[in-house]
């Protein structure tokens, strides 16, 4: 796809490179978070975050903001969290925050970034706390001149995603899954992800946030829980696509296994309209 090279890093972590800038989502970048350890993928490598410019936080959960990760990122690039989280961050050493909300945008070069809604806990201890810090939880649109790309983040369904389909929506990041063997609220599993495809209505969906940390010894216990867990390391993204199909939507659906890159479609091969020569 013209303009646009992505990486799947592992969970909701996906590098871009679009309109000459490096973007990271929701960057885990280490071997482990907390009682997580990631079993599927390598452990990015320092030349996937090197050069990062530009660092998009969806909230304020430690599988999404993991201060670690940011810690490990160049001290230039621009950290984008949640309104209201800001001051939180920026007391824990990360030295450029900046702050958006559903509704707003941000501009870094030719490339364009505006906050929209999600339906997940923004909470950073879960839906319970009521202590510590909280912002609401946020997808990102970003529009360059040739493509327009949808991070959902942590989200559940909701009627909205389809006023972000605009005129042409060439990429959705999706979350398909989690990190353990169920799913709390305010999630995507794959047959909610590919209603989602028919709001979206993407050219290419994403899989994320499937395959790459479960709970420390659970892979590999016996009887039904280790292997339902190995099942949910593999299965997500393929039942997703099955479904997608089964709409009828000529979404692609670009399965990519943690640490890969993403393979997208040349345009050509790709049903509906080209994209305009200035999407935005």
């Amino acid at each position: 796809m013209r303009g646009l090279a992505m990486r799947f890093l592992g969970h909701s972590t996906v590098r871009m490179e679009l309109a000459g800038r490096v973007v990271l989502t929701d960057p885990v970048l280490t071997s482990g978070i907390g009682p997580l350890r990631r079993v599927g993928g390598p452990t990015p490598a320092p030349g996937d975050q090197d050069d990062v410019d530009l660092v998009l936080i969806s909230h304020l959960h430690g599988d999404h903001l993991h201060l670690p990760s940011l810690r490990r990122l160049p001290r230039s690039a621009r950290v984008v969290v949640p309104r209201g989280a800001g001051d939180w961050l920026r007391g824990r050493g990360i030295a450029r925050v900046e702050e958006l909300a559903p509704g707003e945008d941000l501009e870094d070069g030719d490339l364009r970034v505006t906050g929209v809604p999600a339906v997940h806990s923004g909470h950073r201890w879960g839906p319970r706390s009521t202590r510590g810090p909280q912002a609401l939880a946020m997808g990102h649109l970003l529009t360059s001149r040739d493509v327009r790309v949808y991070a959902a983040g942590d989200t559940d369904l909701f009627p909205g995603m389809a006023e972000l389909a605009g005129p042409t929506l060439d990429v959705a990041l999706l979350p398909v899954w989690g990190w353990g063997p169920t799913l709390g609220p305010g999630h995507l599993d794959p047959a909610r992800a590919a209603a989602a495809v028919q709001l979206l209505r993407p050219r290419v969906a994403v899989p994320v946030h499937w395959g790459t940390l479960a709970i420390a010894g659970l892979v590999g216990a016996p009887g039904r829980a280790g292997a339902r867990m190995r099942r949910l390391l593999v299965e997500p993204p393929r039942t997703f696509a099955a479904a997608v199909t089964a709409t009828g939507e000529a979404t692609c659906v670009a399965i990519t296994e943690p640490g890969a890159t993403v393979a997208l479609p040349h345009p050509s091969s790709l049903s509906g309209t080209p994209p305009a020569p200035d999407a935005r």
